[in-house]
């Protein structure tokens, strides 16, 4: 008997991959997607579409009734937002509601994997020497984003032994589809590399196809209850991504420009102020400046590899080659 997967947020840059992964596997996938989502990744036949209204747990339970899942992969979620509520509106609340529905159904799960954040640590190790966060460290998240993700896993650790969820905090992922990295591929190909911070950075990255190796590893191992940090395993500098996707993209000539953090500053409060005068969200905004000015994204993801059996595939070479050159067969470059 095939197993029933629901990804929420399947239309997304993750959510998709999963959708598809799952389908290799010869699982039944139940794709999650809001009313005003995109199809264009989910074309498959043997996808069952479901629109999912993430406002309130009674609705949601009375979509979900009838369905049987064995598993939950909840990837949907907002990296980008107008207002600060609605980071919570929708990472924490959404994710709430959607857990209450199940529990209410006494839907039969064998393994709830949230797709978190290495952002709800936010600055925690900007001393140097840098250190790897390790899970026994206090999260402190210095965004809106971060906050709304640590507080949607607060809720999951509230609700005790009863329900069968592990937790993911993929570090910056990257890949095929993906379209904030993508702006940078754009730039260097436009011939400018732009980067803030004199400092030194440390960076860590996962290709998308790493992320959907670990929730289906974490499907049969790793622990309730455990948080799993998510990385390639190295450690990059800044320069290393802009260097990548410039050879990738066949070494067109770029100026390199390094601005000052107070560049960024009153870049981003432009930024902020113009997506709120004209309604559209903007990638240059308050998250944003908190993001690129944190020095050190070092995680620990020893755990990952003991208790879940991950090792990744792809580091951030052969992961860009990969993406610059989807963007360029699907038109985007």
């Amino acid at each position: 008997m095939n197993l029933n997967l629901l990804v929420t947020g399947a239309s997304g840059f993750i959510g998709s991959f999963v959708v598809e992964e799952a389908l290799r596997r010869g699982m039944e996938v139940w794709a999650g997607v809001r009313k005003s989502s995109s199809r264009q990744y989910l074309q498959d036949s043997r996808i069952h579409l479901l629109e999912l209204d993430f406002s309130s747990a009674d609705t949601l339970r009375e979509q979900l009734r009838g369905h049987h899942f064995d598993y939950v992969v909840h990837a949907a979620g907002a990296t980008k937002c107008l207002h600060t509520d609605d980071f919570f509106r929708i990472n924490t609340e959404g994710t709430k509601h959607l857990v209450d529905a199940l529990l209410a159904l006494n839907m039969p799960l064998k393994r709830f994997i949230y797709l978190s954040s290495l952002s709800v640590f936010g600055a925690i190790r900007e001393q140097q020497p840098y250190q790897e966060i390790d899970e026994n460290d206090l999260p402190r998240p210095n965004t809106a984003y971060g906050r709304s993700k640590l507080e949607a896993e607060r809720y999951l650790d509230s609700i005790g032994n009863d329900f069968p969820y592990i937790v993911l905090r993929p570090t910056g992922v990257y890949g095929p589809r993906e379209k904030d990295y993508f702006l940078m591929a754009k730039s260097i190909k436009q011939h400018m590399d732009f980067s803030v911070g004199f400092r030194r950075q440390d960076i860590t990255f996962v290709y998308v196809e790493d992320v959907v190796q670990a929730v289906f590893l974490a499907f049969d191992h790793g622990m309730n209850g455990r948080k799993y940090f998510l990385s390639d395993g190295n450690i990059y500098q800044s320069s290393d991504f802009s260097d990548y996707i410039y050879e990738a993209l066949g070494r067109p000539f770029r100026v390199k420009v390094k601005a000052p953090l107070w560049v960024l500053r009153l870049v981003t409060r432009i930024g902020e102020y113009w997506g709120h005068i004209t309604g559209r969200m903007t990638a240059l905004n308050n998250d944003k400046y908190n993001i690129l000015r944190q020095r050190n994204w070092r995680c620990n993801i020893e755990p990952t590899m003991d208790e879940l059996g991950y090792h990744a595939h792809y580091d951030l070479k052969r992961g860009t080659d990969l993406t610059i050159r989807w963007y360029q067969e699907n038109h985007w470059l």
